[in-house]
This record gives structure tokens, C-alpha cells and sequence, in this order.
């Protein structure tokens, strides 16, 4: 009941300050499941599509909230996790990754010195399905099957694996919390409807950034699935990043109509695709 009350608080606040206009010019607002895609510009952008959606869909959809901005307080936490239901991601899975081992050398090779590694950069949730490091980072075919079938980095063999092989175990526990896209494949199938930025960070120009391959994965795992394109408008302008103090500016949310992946179409020109998609309802 109390995370009922506020977020009716909440949806009043964000309609009161952005207007929170959703405008479905390519499809309906229609109970099935779908992943919605939109351009990514500021953390108010989970708030404003949440807010954009009727009540019957926002209980059925969940948008995805990066995990150490949207879980660092207590009550944030709560927010996310009880009135929007979100879908915690890790902006750098791999941030535990232990070191390089250290490859001896001849006692005549010179050695030549090692600067010391820079810190990693804070980025936001990548979007890109996990692959073995052995793997190249490219190849098409081993971002398609991410249900629990990436291997961890496996021993050497001495001959190719038969066709005939059984299928891979599934994936252990820690290879899971490393895999940015394990929570969104859970919420798909457990049937909710998600929110993504395929972009993986916050864009500054008014076009989207190039898509990451997050998109792709889940629309080829989970092809029932209706792709909706979206487009935020001006909500970078209520709370630009850096600031915490919402300004009242009015702003809309435009719903595209549905696409998918077609036969044959491999990552990049799909994601292109989507990525247009998107752009084009921008002035529509």
C-alpha cells in the first residue's frame, strides 16, 4: 500500500514538472510484452517513460536502473526496487576481473618497463552480453545464445568437440552476476515488458549514440518479443547531468511503431536500424 501511495506521489511530481505527454503514433498501448528502446540522455529518463506509461502497463514493465546510482541510499533503493520495480545492472561487470599472469621471459630478452594501468573509467550499464575472454570480442554467433550457455574461460583440448557434444552446462553463479544482460534475460522470462538504453551511457548531441549489441541479443533470444522504439523528449533539460534539482520543463514520450529483427539480419545493420528507428520519431 505505501509503495502504491507513493508512487501516485510520485507519477503527480513528474506530470507536474514535465507534463509526462505519451504520444503512441506507431502502435498501441497494449498489455503484451515488450522491450521498450529509447534514446538516453539523463536519470530522469527511467522516471519519464515510467510516467509516460498507463497504470496497466506500468505494473507489467520494468525498466532497467543502474545499480550503484540507483541503490547507493537507502531510499532510492526502495524507490526503484518497490514502486518502479526496476531491473538492477552493474555499470562495469567486469570490474573484478583479476590481472593478466605474468609470462616469463629468456634471461637475454630485454625487458622493457611496464607503465602501471590507468583506473578504470566509471561508465554506465554496457549493454553488451558477456563473452569468454578467449573469444573475439566481433563474432556474431556467440552474442546470439546468451541463455546460460558462455562458458567460463575452459581448459585446453586436444581435439575439436564432436557435433554430437552434449549442450554446455549452464552458467555458474559468478559468471552470471558478471553478465550485464543475466537480469533483463530473468525479467523476460519470468513475461515482463522492459525499458532499455541501448546506447549504454548518456548522450550530450541530440542523436542517440551508436546502439551496443545488448538490443540484438535479447531480440534474437526472445523473438516473441515486441520491439518498441521510443523517443524522451527534452528531459535532459529537467535535470541535465550533474544536477539534483528538477526544472519544470515540459516533455513527452513518442512511441514508434513495432520492429524486429528479420531473417538473416545480422547485429550491426539491425541496430543501425533500431537506432534510426528512434531517431526518426523525434519530429514526429
Amino acid at each position: 500500500m505505501l509503495a502504491k501511495l507513493v508512487g501516485w506521489l510520485l507519477l503527480g511530481v513528474v506530470r507536474l514538472l514535465t507534463g509526462a505527454q505519451a504520444r503512441w503514433y506507431g502502435c498501441p498501448p497494449k498489455a503484451e510484452q515488450r522491450i521498450y528502446f529509447a534514446n538516453h540522455q539523463s536519470h530522469a529518463d527511467l522516471v519519464m517513460i515510467w510516467a509516460a506509461l498507463p497504470e496497466e502497463l506500468r505494473s507489467i514493465t520494468r525498466p532497467i536502473a543502474a545499480r550503484d546510482y540507483w541503490a547507493n541510499t537507502p531510499v532510492k533503493r526502495w524507490i526503484t526496487t518497490e514502486v518502479f520495480n526496476a531491473v538492477y545492472v552493474e555499470r562495469q561487470a567486469a570490474a573484478g576481473s583479476p590481472p593478466a599472469p605474468v609470462v616469463p621471459v629468456a634471461a637475454e630478452t630485454p625487458v622493457q618497463p611496464v607503465a602501471a594501468p590507468a583506473a578504470a573509467e566509471r561508465i554506465e550499464p554496457s549493454m553488451e552480453p558477456l563473452l569468454p575472454r578467449s573469444a573475439p570480442v566481433d563474432t556474431a554467433p556467440a552474442r546470439k545464445e546468451i541463455q546460460g550457455e558462455l562458458d567460463l574461460p575452459a581448459q585446453p583440448v586436444s581435439a575439436p568437440e564432436a557435433p554430437t557434444a552434449p549442450p554446455a552446462p549452464p552458467m555458474p553463479p559468478a559468471a552470471r552476476e558478471a553478465d550485464p544482460l543475466a537480469p533483463l534475460i530473468d525479467a523476460l522470462r519470468s513475461g515482463d515488458s522492459i525499458i532499455i538504453f541501448p546506447e549504454g551511457t548518456r548522450g550530450h548531441t541530440g542523436e542517440p549514440q551508436k546502439f551496443k549489441s545488448g538490443l540484438y541479443a535479447l531480440a534474437t533470444q526472445f523473438p516473441e518479443v515486441v520491439l518498441v522504439p521510443a523517443w524522451i523528449d527534452n528531459v535532459q533539460r529537467v535535470m541535465p547531468k550533474g544536477e539534483i534539482v528538477p526544472v519544470p520543463i515540459l516533455c513527452s514520450v513518442t512511441f514508434g511503431a513495432p520492429i524486429r529483427v528479420e531473417a538473416g539480419e545480422e547485429r550491426r545493420p539491425f541496430l543501425d536500424r533500431a537506432r534510426a528507428a528512434v531517431i526518426a520519431l523525434r519530429d514526429v
